[in-house]
């Protein structure tokens, strides 16, 4: 062996912290070069032209540690640079090296605008837990001083380090926290799935669509009240959504089928949806609606949308009027959970490479199967079972639990 495979090292945190300009971390680097040091970690941030650089290095032995403190430390002051330095010791060295292990998570706040109480909240949530911060990143733009009236949005990224010492309860709390404080949470594993999803798969109604498609329909039949109130019912979870879907058609027979087209003009997408579907599209997601809704309408979508996949009910139309009966298998919510499931294995991906967004009860099965299960703007019932939830923001609040940044997206 050579000198340099058997010599001991010195190990040193240099942290640095001033006003950040060009060129900095290439001058402290090229002194740390010419002792050749060699870089164990890094982390550096600018927040608001304010440096903050981490450097752990390791010291040849044959190189004297104060020589290379005393180095780094007039440079940064030639730099106008503040420096502070901490020998690491074997020992804690070692555990340093036995802790990345452990397991990672991701804590993502959305918010209309992130407050010092959220904040607080969430940290301290994290601490109570016995988790570590390794880094925490907005995501979002930066937040004008006055805004133009239009809907605002926010979002903090938390790296997480260790395991949780009560999950259930931590799953509690980040529901109460996002009804208390209105902002949403969402809790993820830090694995190589989150990081290479490729099918997104939507609901139609009340998520794509702010309405209820075929509350729409019955208002041109005159039977809005009687098919609201069953629609109501059906997303709570107290029909069968079979026999709910059957009653509700039924009440439409003999409605001329040229009320659809001026019905799907006048709809109304969710805040966010061409944001969220035109990036997917250019980030290369397979899109889908999986709905329980009605296959014109979500054929209408998928042209403006450019959406990949389609599956709804398809009414039955004879001599230009509907007969109040739908044709085929009903897309419900185990028709669903199914085709998302065909759709991951159609691409030869495994279903934690899926995404799944709705809103009622008839979603449940297709959320918890999907990798990323997301209730939006959902029914009580789907938000305390859903893994995940948006209730504050837009569907484009989707890109940033995939780590999105807005300076990403078209």
């Amino acid at each position: 062996m050579n000198q340099t495979e058997t010599a001991t090292v010195t190990t040193i945190l240099f942290r640095f912290t001033g006003e950040d300009r060009p060129g900095l971390t290439a001058s402290l680097s090229d002194h740390l070069a010419h002792f050749g040091c060699r870089v164990l970690d890094v982390n550096q941030a600018v927040i608001h032209r304010s440096l903050l650089l981490g450097l752990m290095v390791s010291v040849p032995d044959e190189v004297a540690p104060d020589t290379v403190i005393d180095a780094l430390r007039q440079r940064a002051s030639e730099l106008e640079l503040k420096c502070k330095h901490t020998p690491i010791a074997d020992a804690a060295y070692d555990v340093w090296i036995g802790e990345e292990g452990k397991s990672r998570f991701i804590l993502t706040l959305l918010s209309r605008a992130v407050t010092a109480e959220q904040f607080a909240a969430v940290s301290r949530l994290v601490a109570d837990q016995g988790l570590n911060i390794d880094v925490i990143t907005r995501l979002s733009g930066r937040p004008k001083r006055i805004t133009d009236g239009g809907p605002t949005r926010a979002c903090v990224e938390f790296s997480l380090r260790g395991d949780p010492i009560n999950p259930d309860l931590l799953k509690a709390r980040l529901l109460e926290l996002s009804t208390r404080l209105d902002l949403d949470l969402a809790w993820q594993r830090d694995d190589a799935f989150r990081r290479i999803r490729r099918v997104v798969a939507l609901d139609m109604d009340s998520t794509l669509l702010q309405a209820e498609v075929i509350d729409e329909i019955a208002k041109e039949a005159g039977v809005g009240d009687q098919v609201a109130a069953v629609t109501e019912a059906a997303m709570r979870g107290e029909i069968d959504f079979d026999e709910s879907l059957r009653q509700r058609v039924a009440a439409l027979a003999g409605l001329p089928e040229t009320v659809l087209p001026m019905i799907a003009a006048r709809l109304e997408l969710t805040e966010g949806a061409e944001t969220l579907l035109s990036n997917l599209k250019r980030f290369g997601y397979r899109t889908a609606i999986l709905s329980g809704g009605f296959t014109y309408f979500a054929e209408h979508l998928r042209a403006r949308l450019d959406i990949d996949h389609v599956h709804a009910n398809e009414l039955e139309i004879v001599d230009g009027k509907l007969t109040g009966r739908v044709v085929g298998e009903i897309v419900n919510a185990k028709r669903k959970a199914a085709l998302l499931e065909q759709l991951a294995s159609d691409m030869g991906i495994d279903c934690e490479q899926t995404i799944a967004i709705g809103d009622g009860a008839n979603d449940l099965p297709m959320l918890s199967r999907a990798g990323l299960g997301i209730a939006f703007h959902a029914k009580p019932i789907v938000r305390e079972s859903a893994r995940h939830q948006v209730s504050t923001l837009g569907l484009d609040a989707v890109l940033y639990m995939l780590g999105v940044r807005d300076r990403d997206l078209v």
